[in-house]
Protein backbone atom coordinates (compact mmCIF):
# COMPACT_ATOMS: atom_id res chain seq x y z
CA UNK A 1 0.00 0.00 0.00
CA UNK A 2 2.95 2.06 0.91
CA UNK A 3 4.42 1.94 -2.52
CA UNK A 4 1.27 2.60 -4.14
CA UNK A 5 0.68 6.27 -2.45
CA UNK A 6 4.60 6.54 -2.81
CA UNK A 7 3.58 5.86 -6.46
CA UNK A 8 1.30 7.87 -6.48
CA UNK A 9 2.90 10.90 -5.03
CA UNK A 10 5.51 10.84 -7.40
CA UNK A 11 3.05 11.00 -10.44
CA UNK A 12 1.32 13.86 -8.73
CA UNK A 13 4.81 16.06 -8.45
CA UNK A 14 5.41 15.08 -11.60
CA UNK A 15 2.62 16.56 -13.23
CA UNK A 16 2.79 19.70 -11.03
CA UNK A 17 6.32 20.27 -11.98
CA UNK A 18 5.69 19.11 -15.69
CA UNK A 19 2.67 21.73 -15.55
CA UNK A 20 4.71 24.44 -14.54
CA UNK A 21 5.25 27.57 -16.84
CA UNK A 22 8.82 28.08 -18.70
CA UNK A 23 10.75 31.34 -17.51
CA UNK A 24 12.27 32.92 -19.70
CA UNK A 25 15.84 34.68 -18.77
CA UNK A 26 16.58 37.41 -21.37
CA UNK A 27 20.68 37.07 -20.24
CA UNK A 28 21.02 35.83 -23.67
CA UNK A 29 23.80 35.41 -25.83
CA UNK A 30 25.15 38.81 -27.63
CA UNK A 31 23.85 39.99 -23.84
CA UNK A 32 22.01 42.96 -23.70
CA UNK A 33 23.32 46.26 -22.76
CA UNK A 34 20.74 46.79 -20.27
CA UNK A 35 18.14 44.65 -18.22
CA UNK A 36 15.93 46.43 -15.83
CA UNK A 37 13.47 45.22 -13.83
CA UNK A 38 9.95 47.36 -14.01
CA UNK A 39 7.67 46.94 -10.55
CA UNK A 40 5.07 44.92 -12.46
CA UNK A 41 3.45 41.40 -12.78
CA UNK A 42 5.11 39.34 -15.14
CA UNK A 43 3.44 38.47 -18.51
CA UNK A 44 2.31 34.84 -19.06
CA UNK A 45 2.58 33.96 -23.03
CA UNK A 46 0.11 31.19 -23.79
CA UNK A 47 -2.13 30.50 -26.88
CA UNK A 48 -4.67 33.48 -26.54
CA UNK A 49 -1.72 35.72 -26.98
CA UNK A 50 -1.52 37.91 -30.50
CA UNK A 51 0.99 39.37 -32.13
CA UNK A 52 0.57 42.89 -33.51
CA UNK A 53 2.14 44.52 -36.23
CA UNK A 54 2.11 48.32 -37.61
CA UNK A 55 -1.05 48.16 -40.52
CA UNK A 56 0.82 47.89 -44.08
CA UNK A 57 3.85 47.62 -43.07
CA UNK A 58 5.46 44.27 -44.67
CA UNK A 59 8.77 44.20 -43.48
CA UNK A 60 6.89 44.30 -40.09
CA UNK A 61 4.92 41.68 -41.03
CA UNK A 62 7.40 39.34 -42.41
CA UNK A 63 8.96 39.96 -38.54
CA UNK A 64 5.53 38.97 -36.89
CA UNK A 65 5.55 35.78 -38.88
CA UNK A 66 8.87 35.01 -38.11
CA UNK A 67 8.39 35.49 -34.55
CA UNK A 68 5.42 33.56 -34.93
CA UNK A 69 7.21 30.58 -36.15
CA UNK A 70 9.88 31.11 -33.79
CA UNK A 71 7.32 31.26 -30.61
CA UNK A 72 5.87 27.78 -31.97
CA UNK A 73 9.40 26.20 -32.58
CA UNK A 74 9.96 26.23 -29.29
CA UNK A 75 7.04 25.87 -26.85
CA UNK A 76 4.40 24.52 -29.21
CA UNK A 77 2.26 27.62 -29.14
CA UNK A 78 1.00 28.73 -32.37
CA UNK A 79 -0.03 32.70 -32.60
CA UNK A 80 -1.44 34.06 -34.96
CA UNK A 81 -0.82 37.53 -36.31
CA UNK A 82 -2.77 40.35 -37.15
CA UNK A 83 -2.45 44.29 -38.19
CA UNK A 84 -3.36 47.08 -36.05
CA UNK A 85 -3.13 50.80 -35.92
CA UNK A 86 -3.60 50.72 -32.42
CA UNK A 87 -0.18 49.32 -30.26
CA UNK A 88 0.21 47.35 -26.95
CA UNK A 89 -3.35 45.59 -26.74
CA UNK A 90 -3.77 43.51 -23.34
CA UNK A 91 -2.22 40.49 -24.02
CA UNK A 92 -0.39 40.94 -26.93
CA UNK A 93 3.03 41.03 -27.90
CA UNK A 94 3.31 44.25 -29.74
CA UNK A 95 5.66 45.18 -32.63
CA UNK A 96 6.19 48.99 -33.52
CA UNK A 97 8.53 51.39 -34.89
CA UNK A 98 9.94 54.10 -32.63
CA UNK A 99 12.14 56.70 -33.41
CA UNK A 100 13.17 57.63 -29.72
CA UNK A 101 15.34 54.08 -30.22
CA UNK A 102 19.02 54.87 -30.05
CA UNK A 103 20.34 53.30 -33.21
CA UNK A 104 18.88 52.10 -36.20
CA UNK A 105 20.01 48.45 -35.70
CA UNK A 106 18.86 48.80 -31.87
CA UNK A 107 16.20 47.33 -29.87
CA UNK A 108 13.79 47.79 -26.58
CA UNK A 109 11.73 45.08 -25.25
CA UNK A 110 9.50 46.14 -22.19
CA UNK A 111 7.35 43.53 -20.71
CA UNK A 112 4.58 44.06 -18.11
CA UNK A 113 1.82 42.31 -16.66
CA UNK A 114 -0.50 43.84 -19.74
CA UNK A 115 1.72 42.43 -22.57
CA UNK A 116 5.01 42.94 -24.42
CA UNK A 117 6.47 45.64 -26.74
CA UNK A 118 9.41 45.17 -28.95
CA UNK A 119 10.19 48.52 -30.63
CA UNK A 120 13.08 49.02 -32.47
CA UNK A 121 13.77 52.42 -34.64
CA UNK A 122 13.95 50.31 -37.71
CA UNK A 123 12.15 46.83 -38.83
CA UNK A 124 15.93 45.71 -38.26
CA UNK A 125 16.37 46.68 -35.08
CA UNK A 126 12.62 44.69 -34.16
CA UNK A 127 14.01 42.24 -35.80
CA UNK A 128 16.78 41.82 -33.36
CA UNK A 129 14.50 42.07 -30.54
CA UNK A 130 12.71 39.45 -31.81
CA UNK A 131 15.67 37.19 -31.47
CA UNK A 132 16.44 38.06 -27.85
CA UNK A 133 12.83 37.70 -27.08
CA UNK A 134 12.99 34.18 -28.78
CA UNK A 135 16.81 32.90 -27.37
CA UNK A 136 14.99 33.71 -23.76
CA UNK A 137 12.60 31.06 -23.97
CA UNK A 138 14.24 28.26 -22.74
CA UNK A 139 14.45 25.57 -25.57
CA UNK A 140 14.04 21.77 -24.90
CA UNK A 141 13.13 21.53 -21.95
CA UNK A 142 10.21 19.47 -20.34
CA UNK A 143 9.74 17.90 -23.30
CA UNK A 144 8.92 20.68 -24.97
CA UNK A 145 10.96 20.36 -28.46
CA UNK A 146 9.57 21.18 -31.73
CA UNK A 147 11.70 19.43 -33.61
CA UNK A 148 11.02 15.93 -32.02
CA UNK A 149 6.65 15.76 -32.66
CA UNK A 150 6.79 16.88 -28.57
CA UNK A 151 3.32 19.35 -28.00
CA UNK A 152 1.18 20.09 -24.69
CA UNK A 153 -0.54 16.25 -24.82
CA UNK A 154 2.95 15.24 -23.43
CA UNK A 155 1.82 16.77 -20.57
CA UNK A 156 3.03 20.61 -20.83
CA UNK A 157 0.72 23.03 -21.80
CA UNK A 158 3.61 25.43 -23.77
CA UNK A 159 3.26 28.40 -21.87
CA UNK A 160 6.05 30.73 -21.04
CA UNK A 161 6.60 32.98 -18.06
CA UNK A 162 8.02 36.45 -19.27
CA UNK A 163 9.28 38.53 -15.87
CA UNK A 164 8.46 42.05 -15.89
CA UNK A 165 11.64 44.00 -17.57
CA UNK A 166 12.67 47.02 -19.87
CA UNK A 167 15.53 45.28 -22.30
CA UNK A 168 17.59 46.98 -24.91
CA UNK A 169 20.90 46.88 -26.85
CA UNK A 170 22.81 48.74 -29.38
CA UNK A 171 25.48 46.97 -31.64
CA UNK A 172 28.79 48.41 -31.37
CA UNK A 173 29.61 47.52 -35.35
CA UNK A 174 27.43 48.56 -38.20
CA UNK A 175 29.26 45.36 -39.83
CA UNK A 176 28.58 41.97 -38.00
CA UNK A 177 29.58 38.91 -40.66
CA UNK A 178 30.16 35.47 -41.88
CA UNK A 179 31.52 34.25 -44.83
CA UNK A 180 31.24 30.90 -46.54
CA UNK A 181 33.20 29.28 -49.34
CA UNK A 182 31.17 27.54 -51.32
CA UNK A 183 33.95 26.72 -54.12
CA UNK A 184 36.40 24.33 -52.53
CA UNK A 185 33.74 22.34 -52.03
CA UNK A 186 30.14 22.88 -53.09
CA UNK A 187 27.34 23.45 -50.45
CA UNK A 188 24.00 23.90 -52.17
CA UNK A 189 21.16 26.39 -51.78
CA UNK A 190 19.63 25.02 -48.40
CA UNK A 191 23.33 24.65 -46.82
CA UNK A 192 23.61 28.19 -47.50
CA UNK A 193 20.04 29.25 -45.88
CA UNK A 194 20.81 27.24 -42.96
CA UNK A 195 23.81 29.26 -42.43
CA UNK A 196 22.14 32.72 -42.43
CA UNK A 197 19.41 31.48 -40.24
CA UNK A 198 22.26 30.75 -38.07
CA UNK A 199 23.87 34.27 -38.48
CA UNK A 200 20.36 35.71 -38.10
CA UNK A 201 20.12 34.08 -34.57
CA UNK A 202 23.15 35.55 -33.46
CA UNK A 203 22.17 39.46 -34.92
CA UNK A 204 24.52 38.93 -37.71
CA UNK A 205 24.09 41.25 -40.60
CA UNK A 206 26.41 40.75 -43.64
CA UNK A 207 27.24 37.24 -45.57
CA UNK A 208 30.50 37.60 -47.31
CA UNK A 209 29.91 34.60 -50.08
CA UNK A 210 33.26 33.25 -51.77
CA UNK A 211 31.48 31.95 -55.16
CA UNK A 212 34.67 31.91 -57.29
CA UNK A 213 38.06 30.14 -57.36
CA UNK A 214 41.04 27.94 -58.96
CA UNK A 215 38.59 24.62 -57.72
CA UNK A 216 35.19 25.97 -59.22
CA UNK A 217 33.04 28.62 -60.70
CA UNK A 218 30.31 28.80 -58.47
CA UNK A 219 27.84 31.48 -59.80
CA UNK A 220 25.98 30.94 -63.72
CA UNK A 221 27.32 34.09 -65.83
CA UNK A 222 24.64 33.57 -68.84
CA UNK A 223 27.15 35.31 -71.27
CA UNK A 224 29.50 33.29 -70.43
CA UNK A 225 28.18 29.38 -70.09
CA UNK A 226 31.16 27.53 -69.91
CA UNK A 227 32.48 28.91 -66.73
CA UNK A 228 29.87 26.56 -65.18
CA UNK A 229 29.65 24.05 -67.86
CA UNK A 230 33.42 23.72 -67.27
CA UNK A 231 34.97 25.63 -64.90
CA UNK A 232 32.31 24.44 -62.01
CA UNK A 233 33.37 21.08 -61.86
CA UNK A 234 36.65 19.57 -61.65
CA UNK A 235 38.22 15.95 -61.94
CA UNK A 236 38.84 14.98 -58.50
CA UNK A 237 40.38 16.32 -55.02
CA UNK A 238 43.45 16.02 -52.80
CA UNK A 239 43.34 14.43 -50.02
CA UNK A 240 44.29 15.92 -47.24
CA UNK A 241 46.38 18.75 -46.90
CA UNK A 242 47.60 18.09 -50.65
CA UNK A 243 48.89 14.45 -50.33
CA UNK A 244 49.59 12.67 -53.71
CA UNK A 245 46.66 10.64 -53.38
CA UNK A 246 43.38 12.03 -55.46
CA UNK A 247 40.13 10.54 -54.84
CA UNK A 248 39.37 10.93 -58.26
CA UNK A 249 35.65 11.81 -58.28
CA UNK A 250 34.28 14.55 -59.92
CA UNK A 251 32.77 17.35 -57.92
CA UNK A 252 31.45 20.39 -58.74
CA UNK A 253 27.94 22.44 -58.88
CA UNK A 254 26.59 25.75 -58.97
CA UNK A 255 24.17 27.67 -57.85
CA UNK A 256 21.89 29.38 -60.98
CA UNK A 257 20.60 32.52 -61.10
CA UNK A 258 17.08 32.09 -59.82
CA UNK A 259 18.86 30.03 -57.01
CA UNK A 260 21.09 33.80 -56.09
CA UNK A 261 17.84 35.65 -56.33
CA UNK A 262 16.15 33.55 -53.88
CA UNK A 263 18.97 33.15 -51.75
CA UNK A 264 19.77 37.13 -51.74
CA UNK A 265 15.60 37.28 -51.24
CA UNK A 266 15.88 35.13 -48.24
CA UNK A 267 18.78 36.66 -46.86
CA UNK A 268 17.12 39.98 -46.84
CA UNK A 269 14.18 38.94 -45.05
CA UNK A 270 16.47 38.10 -41.97
CA UNK A 271 18.02 42.05 -42.78
CA UNK A 272 21.49 39.86 -43.90
CA UNK A 273 22.99 41.85 -47.10
CA UNK A 274 25.34 39.18 -48.99
CA UNK A 275 28.27 40.32 -50.61
CA UNK A 276 29.44 38.29 -53.40
CA UNK A 277 33.26 37.27 -54.06
CA UNK A 278 34.64 37.61 -57.39
CA UNK A 279 38.04 36.81 -57.05
CA UNK A 280 40.63 38.27 -59.31
CA UNK A 281 43.12 38.64 -61.07
CA UNK A 282 44.54 35.28 -59.04
CA UNK A 283 42.42 32.17 -58.28
CA UNK A 284 40.73 32.24 -61.24
CA UNK A 285 41.95 28.88 -62.93
CA UNK A 286 38.73 27.50 -63.20
CA UNK A 287 37.46 30.86 -65.26
CA UNK A 288 40.57 30.35 -67.78
CA UNK A 289 39.77 26.52 -67.99
CA UNK A 290 37.06 27.36 -69.67
CA UNK A 291 38.20 30.35 -71.61
CA UNK A 292 41.91 29.33 -71.91
CA UNK A 293 42.35 33.03 -73.83
CA UNK A 294 42.03 34.92 -70.39
CA UNK A 295 45.49 33.79 -69.46
CA UNK A 296 48.80 34.82 -69.96
CA UNK A 297 50.19 31.64 -71.72
CA UNK A 298 47.05 30.63 -73.44
CA UNK A 299 46.75 27.28 -71.56
CA UNK A 300 45.58 24.39 -71.68
CA UNK A 301 44.60 24.39 -68.02
CA UNK A 302 42.19 22.28 -65.61
CA UNK A 303 40.19 23.14 -62.51
CA UNK A 304 42.75 22.73 -59.85
CA UNK A 305 42.04 19.65 -57.52
CA UNK A 306 45.02 21.10 -55.20
CA UNK A 307 44.87 23.85 -52.52
CA UNK A 308 47.04 26.70 -52.36
CA UNK A 309 47.95 29.18 -55.09
CA UNK A 310 49.23 28.87 -58.27
CA UNK A 311 50.79 30.88 -60.78
CA UNK A 312 48.50 31.14 -62.81
CA UNK A 313 46.12 34.20 -62.89
CA UNK A 314 44.47 36.88 -65.47
CA UNK A 315 46.10 37.90 -68.39
CA UNK A 316 45.33 42.20 -67.77
CA UNK A 317 47.34 42.91 -70.98
CA UNK A 318 44.25 41.74 -73.16
CA UNK A 319 41.99 43.95 -73.86
CA UNK A 320 39.51 40.98 -73.89
CA UNK A 321 40.52 40.06 -70.16
CA UNK A 322 39.19 43.45 -68.63
CA UNK A 323 35.87 43.54 -70.88
CA UNK A 324 35.30 39.77 -69.54
CA UNK A 325 35.45 41.51 -65.54
CA UNK A 326 33.48 44.11 -66.55
CA UNK A 327 30.81 41.67 -67.96
CA UNK A 328 30.89 39.11 -65.66
CA UNK A 329 30.14 41.89 -63.00
CA UNK A 330 27.48 43.60 -65.26
CA UNK A 331 25.66 39.91 -64.11
CA UNK A 332 27.04 39.74 -60.83
CA UNK A 333 25.06 43.38 -59.78
CA UNK A 334 22.01 42.67 -61.17
CA UNK A 335 22.08 39.13 -58.70
CA UNK A 336 23.51 41.40 -55.85
CA UNK A 337 21.71 44.81 -54.68
CA UNK A 338 24.07 45.24 -52.20
CA UNK A 339 26.41 48.42 -52.20
CA UNK A 340 29.71 46.32 -51.86
CA UNK A 341 31.47 43.53 -54.25
CA UNK A 342 33.90 41.94 -53.40
CA UNK A 343 37.08 41.34 -55.71
CA UNK A 344 39.52 39.47 -53.79
CA UNK A 345 43.14 40.80 -54.97
CA UNK A 346 44.82 38.30 -52.70
CA UNK A 347 47.42 35.42 -53.31
CA UNK A 348 48.14 36.86 -56.79
CA UNK A 349 51.74 35.81 -58.20
CA UNK A 350 53.06 37.69 -60.94
CA UNK A 351 55.59 35.45 -62.76
CA UNK A 352 53.13 34.87 -65.48
CA UNK A 353 53.14 39.21 -65.64
CA UNK A 354 56.74 38.91 -65.90
CA UNK A 355 57.36 36.51 -69.06
CA UNK A 356 54.06 37.77 -70.89
CA UNK A 357 54.96 40.73 -73.64
CA UNK A 358 51.75 41.70 -73.54
CA UNK A 359 51.65 42.02 -69.98
CA UNK A 360 55.05 43.88 -70.03
CA UNK A 361 53.65 46.39 -73.15
CA UNK A 362 50.56 46.91 -70.64
CA UNK A 363 53.15 47.77 -68.14
CA UNK A 364 55.12 50.22 -70.91
CA UNK A 365 52.39 52.10 -72.30
CA UNK A 366 50.86 52.81 -68.64
CA UNK A 367 54.89 54.21 -67.86
CA UNK A 368 54.27 52.27 -64.70
CA UNK A 369 58.04 52.25 -62.85
CA UNK A 370 59.18 50.08 -60.05
CA UNK A 371 59.42 52.36 -56.78
CA UNK A 372 60.64 50.89 -53.80
CA UNK A 373 59.32 47.83 -52.80
CA UNK A 374 56.63 47.69 -55.25
CA UNK A 375 57.47 46.32 -59.04
CA UNK A 376 55.93 47.65 -61.64
CA UNK A 377 53.79 44.75 -62.02
CA UNK A 378 52.22 45.11 -58.57
CA UNK A 379 51.74 48.52 -60.00
CA UNK A 380 49.90 46.85 -62.88
CA UNK A 381 48.06 45.11 -60.47
CA UNK A 382 47.07 48.49 -58.90
CA UNK A 383 46.24 49.85 -62.33
CA UNK A 384 44.08 46.77 -62.95
CA UNK A 385 42.18 47.40 -59.54
CA UNK A 386 41.06 51.34 -60.09
CA UNK A 387 39.72 50.02 -63.44
CA UNK A 388 37.56 47.49 -61.73
CA UNK A 389 37.35 49.95 -58.99
CA UNK A 390 36.36 52.72 -61.28
CA UNK A 391 33.75 50.31 -63.31
CA UNK A 392 31.73 49.06 -60.18
CA UNK A 393 31.78 53.44 -58.90
CA UNK A 394 30.17 53.91 -62.28
CA UNK A 395 27.41 51.35 -61.37
CA UNK A 396 26.82 53.08 -57.96
CA UNK A 397 28.85 50.50 -56.02
CA UNK A 398 32.13 50.28 -53.83
CA UNK A 399 34.65 47.36 -54.20
CA UNK A 400 35.95 45.41 -51.10
CA UNK A 401 39.35 43.35 -51.35
CA UNK A 402 41.67 41.71 -49.02
CA UNK A 403 44.68 43.73 -47.53
CA UNK A 404 47.36 43.06 -50.54
CA UNK A 405 45.44 46.02 -51.99
CA UNK A 406 47.27 47.85 -49.92
CA UNK A 407 50.45 46.99 -51.96
CA UNK A 408 48.81 48.12 -54.53
CA UNK A 409 48.47 52.00 -54.52
CA UNK A 410 44.17 51.98 -54.71
CA UNK A 411 42.12 54.37 -54.19
CA UNK A 412 41.02 55.15 -50.40
CA UNK A 413 37.33 54.81 -51.07
CA UNK A 414 38.23 50.86 -51.45
CA UNK A 415 37.33 48.66 -47.91
CA UNK A 416 39.93 46.57 -47.11
CA UNK A 417 39.57 43.03 -45.15
CA UNK A 418 42.40 42.66 -43.01
CA UNK A 419 43.32 38.85 -43.10
CA UNK A 420 47.22 38.67 -42.58
CA UNK A 421 46.55 39.90 -38.96
CA UNK A 422 45.49 43.18 -37.75
CA UNK A 423 48.12 45.45 -38.90
CA UNK A 424 47.37 45.93 -41.69
CA UNK A 425 43.80 47.13 -41.16
CA UNK A 426 45.62 49.61 -38.92
CA UNK A 427 47.36 50.61 -41.61
CA UNK A 428 44.72 50.84 -44.15
CA UNK A 429 42.44 52.99 -41.50
CA UNK A 430 45.41 55.41 -41.23
CA UNK A 431 45.24 55.63 -44.82
CA UNK A 432 41.36 56.81 -45.10
CA UNK A 433 40.31 53.07 -46.26
CA UNK A 434 37.20 51.75 -44.43
CA UNK A 435 38.24 48.37 -42.35
CA UNK A 436 36.96 45.06 -41.96
CA UNK A 437 38.89 43.06 -39.13
CA UNK A 438 39.05 39.13 -39.94
CA UNK A 439 42.86 38.29 -38.91
CA UNK A 440 43.84 34.50 -39.44
CA UNK A 441 43.84 34.34 -35.30
CA UNK A 442 41.66 34.50 -34.20
CA UNK A 443 38.88 34.71 -36.96
CA UNK A 444 39.62 31.91 -39.24
CA UNK A 445 37.08 29.31 -38.08
CA UNK A 446 38.26 26.75 -40.30
CA UNK A 447 41.19 26.23 -38.17
CA UNK A 448 40.97 24.25 -34.85
CA UNK A 449 39.34 25.27 -31.98
CA UNK A 450 42.00 23.30 -29.56
CA UNK A 451 45.33 22.09 -29.88
CA UNK A 452 44.21 18.43 -28.88
CA UNK A 453 43.37 17.41 -32.30
CA UNK A 454 43.22 13.81 -32.63
CA UNK A 455 39.42 13.97 -31.88
CA UNK A 456 38.72 16.81 -34.17
CA UNK A 457 37.60 16.26 -37.81
CA UNK A 458 40.52 17.70 -40.64
CA UNK A 459 40.61 21.08 -40.57
CA UNK A 460 43.49 23.51 -42.13
CA UNK A 461 45.76 24.06 -38.99
CA UNK A 462 46.31 26.60 -36.19
CA UNK A 463 44.09 26.76 -33.61
CA UNK A 464 41.50 29.26 -32.88
CA UNK A 465 39.93 28.90 -29.39
CA UNK A 466 36.74 30.27 -28.18
CA UNK A 467 38.23 32.45 -25.57
CA UNK A 468 40.35 33.55 -28.17
CA UNK A 469 37.68 34.82 -30.34
CA UNK A 470 35.35 36.04 -27.57
CA UNK A 471 38.83 38.05 -26.58
CA UNK A 472 39.40 39.92 -30.13
CA UNK A 473 39.24 43.34 -30.20
CA UNK A 474 38.99 45.09 -33.23
CA UNK A 475 40.08 48.22 -32.85
CA UNK A 476 43.61 48.62 -31.88
CA UNK A 477 44.47 50.80 -28.48
CA UNK A 478 46.83 52.60 -29.98
CA UNK A 479 45.02 53.29 -33.05
CA UNK A 480 44.23 57.25 -33.53
CA UNK A 481 41.23 58.09 -32.39
CA UNK A 482 39.98 60.26 -35.49
CA UNK A 483 40.46 57.00 -37.46
CA UNK A 484 39.02 54.38 -35.43
CA UNK A 485 35.95 55.26 -37.48
CA UNK A 486 36.69 53.29 -40.30
CA UNK A 487 36.88 49.88 -38.27
CA UNK A 488 33.74 49.06 -39.80
CA UNK A 489 33.19 45.50 -37.87
CA UNK A 490 34.20 42.08 -37.62
CA UNK A 491 33.76 39.24 -39.81
CA UNK A 492 35.09 35.04 -39.40
CA UNK A 493 36.22 33.33 -42.36
CA UNK A 494 35.26 30.01 -43.34
CA UNK A 495 37.28 28.30 -45.89
CA UNK A 496 36.11 24.68 -46.88
CA UNK A 497 39.53 22.56 -48.22
CA UNK A 498 38.70 20.49 -45.51
CA UNK A 499 35.10 21.42 -44.94
CA UNK A 500 33.39 18.38 -47.11
CA UNK A 501 29.62 18.40 -45.69
CA UNK A 502 27.38 20.84 -43.85
CA UNK A 503 27.32 19.44 -40.40
CA UNK A 504 31.09 19.92 -40.29
CA UNK A 505 30.21 23.80 -41.36
CA UNK A 506 28.26 24.20 -38.51
CA UNK A 507 31.12 22.48 -36.11
CA UNK A 508 33.45 25.35 -36.82
CA UNK A 509 31.43 28.17 -36.37
CA UNK A 510 29.40 26.68 -33.08
CA UNK A 511 29.86 28.10 -30.54
CA UNK A 512 32.29 30.54 -31.81
CA UNK A 513 30.04 32.29 -33.71
CA UNK A 514 28.46 32.94 -30.44
CA UNK A 515 31.43 34.96 -29.09
CA UNK A 516 31.90 36.73 -32.35
CA UNK A 517 28.55 37.73 -32.06
CA UNK A 518 29.46 39.44 -28.65
CA UNK A 519 32.23 40.88 -30.06
CA UNK A 520 30.45 42.49 -32.67
CA UNK A 521 27.46 43.71 -30.17
CA UNK A 522 29.22 44.70 -26.98
CA UNK A 523 31.23 46.96 -25.95
CA UNK A 524 34.50 46.00 -24.97
CA UNK A 525 34.39 47.15 -21.08
CA UNK A 526 31.13 44.78 -21.19
CA UNK A 527 32.52 42.19 -22.49
CA UNK A 528 33.27 39.54 -19.32
CA UNK A 529 34.28 35.69 -20.56
CA UNK A 530 33.33 33.80 -17.68
CA UNK A 531 29.52 35.68 -17.89
CA UNK A 532 29.42 34.47 -21.46
CA UNK A 533 30.20 30.85 -20.56
CA UNK A 534 27.34 30.81 -18.03
CA UNK A 535 24.96 32.24 -20.57
CA UNK A 536 26.22 30.32 -23.53
CA UNK A 537 24.34 26.87 -22.42
CA UNK A 538 20.99 28.77 -23.03
CA UNK A 539 21.98 29.40 -26.41
CA UNK A 540 23.52 25.97 -27.25
CA UNK A 541 20.09 24.70 -26.36
CA UNK A 542 18.20 25.97 -29.07
CA UNK A 543 21.72 24.52 -31.28
CA UNK A 544 20.45 21.51 -30.11
CA UNK A 545 16.40 22.04 -30.52
CA UNK A 546 17.33 22.45 -34.57
CA UNK A 547 19.32 19.81 -34.92
CA UNK A 548 22.81 22.02 -35.58
CA UNK A 549 26.12 19.92 -35.15
CA UNK A 550 28.00 22.49 -32.63
CA UNK A 551 31.43 21.47 -30.77
CA UNK A 552 30.11 20.36 -27.56
CA UNK A 553 33.83 20.35 -25.75
CA UNK A 554 34.31 23.64 -26.54
CA UNK A 555 31.52 24.31 -22.96
CA UNK A 556 34.06 22.37 -20.92
CA UNK A 557 37.66 22.62 -22.15
CA UNK A 558 38.07 26.07 -20.80
CA UNK A 559 41.04 26.39 -23.11
CA UNK A 560 42.24 29.84 -23.71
Amino acid sequence: MKKVIFSLLVTIVAVTAAAQPLRADYRVVPLPDRIDGIKDRDFMLDGSCLIDYPLGNRDMERNAAMLSGYIEDLTGLHLSTRPTSRIYRDGCISLLLDPKVDSDEGYRITVTARGVEIAGKTPAGVFYGIQTLRKSIPAGQNGMNGMNGMNKQDGMDGKVLLPAAQVSASPRFGYRGMHLDCVRHFFGEETVKRYLDIMALHGMNRLHWHLTDDQGWRIEIQKYPRLTEVGGWRNGTTLGHNSPVNDGIRHGGYFTQAEIRDIVRYAADRYITIIPEIDMPGHMVAAMTAYPELGCTGGPYEVWTLWGVTDDILCIGKDQTLQFVKDVLDEVMALFPGQYIHIGGDESPRMRWQQCPLCQQRIRELGLVAKGKQSAEALLQGWFTTQVQNYLTAHGRRIIGWDELLDCDVDATATIMSWRGAEPGAQGAKLGHDVIMTPVGPLYFDYYQTDKTWNEPMAFGGCNTLKKVYDFEPVAADLPADVRHHILGAQANVWTEYITCEPQIQYQVLPRMAALAEVQWLQPTEKDYQDFMARLPQLVDIYKHYGWTYRARSLTDNEV
